[in-house]
């Protein structure tokens, strides 16, 4: 599970699986986890986030969406 970002109390990561998907973000925080698809940046799922919380992470995702989509093809498109 490679850690991509970690911003404040969020951890963003992909796991190693997730190559045959689109390109996606996990975000997770204690408990809390969502899955955000990178182009465009919208939530897939969520589970123990509030509205303004994912609202939160959505901006998060959206400033570092470039950053995001590298790291992805870097890991999984080598």
């Amino acid at each position: 599970m490679p850690t991509i970002l970690r911003i404040g109390a969020y951890r963003l990561f992909f796991y190693a699986g997730d190559g045959g998907e689109a390109e996606h973000i996990h975000v997770e925080r204690d408990d809390s986890v969502a899955k955000f698809w990178l182009t465009p940046v919208r939530l897939d799922r969520s589970g123990g986030f509030n509205r303004s919380e994912l609202l939160h992470i959505h901006r998060i995702v959206e400033e570092h969406q470039s950053a995001l989509l590298e790291a992805w093809r870097d890991y999984f498109q080598g």
